[in-house]
């Protein structure tokens, strides 16, 4: 570009921000009430009246989207999925060890129509959209998606409440049986297979539960790095794939990699030293 052409862009863009200036100060002084944006705080974990959630630190996984509100206490290798929310803001829960809570579940307590408080023992799997309120769900049961489990119920172990049924306030589902229905009432005994499999699913979502607290504990640093290992292990650009070859800030000596690596060297690529074999 000629200087006559660099003055004139220099110019117009100089006449450009004075206008841009301008018409912000116009919108700024024609706003009837101002407006301040705010930044909305996590409700990941909540205290109320000074009492915050205890989460084992061992393998406990809770979801960036989910809510653990006032007096909540988690234990070893549970995870509280994304979208739920446990709320002891007028009483206690507790959750054991191995326990699940999945997406948009809300577990709560209650005082004003009696002093109730949640418990939910170990290796319980509690579905998808269920309302645990105030009950009782002992070791080893299912309770199903959306499903409820209201005042003062009780769900013993080696039990499973099927998805969308209604257990009312004060009922208890005895051990080993299948309830279904609003209200729910007993379908049958659950089968020896029925039984070995509530133990079977804790320990399937444990393991996921585990590779999603990997996933959503890393920083923005982490994510980077792990994007520019990916570049140069597959030699691709994660910003243009048609792009072949080590990220920039690699040195490359003579189409052979780094010094000292063999990830782009023609042990790896053999059809590389052939090319460079024929020219």
């Amino acid at each position: 570009m000629t200087s006559v052409g660099v003055k004139m862009v220099t110019k117009v863009a100089s006449v450009m921000r004075s206008m841009g200036k301008s018409l912000d100060k116009m919108g700024a002084n024609m706003e009837v009430a101002k407006y301040t944006e705010k930044l909305v705080p996590s409700t990941r974990f909540v205290a109320v009246d000074g009492v915050a959630p205890q989460v084992a630190e061992y393998g406990t996984f809770v979801a960036p989207s989910a809510s653990v509100i006032g007096d909540v206490t988690i234990g070893r290798n549970s995870s509280v999925w994304y979208g739920t929310t446990i709320r002891g803001d007028v009483n206690k829960v507790t959750i054991g060890e191995r326990t699940s809570v999945m997406d948009r579940a809300v577990v709560h307590v209650a005082k004003i129509q009696g002093d109730a408080p949640t418990f939910i023992g170990n290796n319980v799997t509690v579905g998808a959209g269920a309302t645990i309120h105030a009950a009782t769900l002992k070791d080893l049961c299912i309770v199903g998606e959306s499903a409820q489990i209201l005042d003062g119920a009780v769900v013993e172990s080696n039990s499973i409440v099927e998805a969308g049924a209604i257990v009312t306030s004060g009922t208890v589902v005895p051990t080993g049986e299948l309830w279904a229905g609003a209200p729910a009432k007993k379908v049958r005994a659950l089968t020896p297979e029925e039984i070995a499999e509530i133990p079977q699913r804790a320990r399937d979502t444990l393991q996921l539960a585990n590779l999603h607290a990997i996933e959503t504990s890393k920083d923005y640093k982490t994510v980077k790095e792990e994007e520019e290992w990916i570049e140069f292990l597959d030699g691709t650009e994660v910003d243009d794939p048609h792009r072949q070859g080590p990220p920039p800030n690699i040195d490359d000596i003579q189409g052979m990699g780094t010094p000292g690596r063999i990830f782009n060297s023609t042990l790896t690529r053999p059809e590389e030293g052939l090319k460079k074999k024929s020219q």
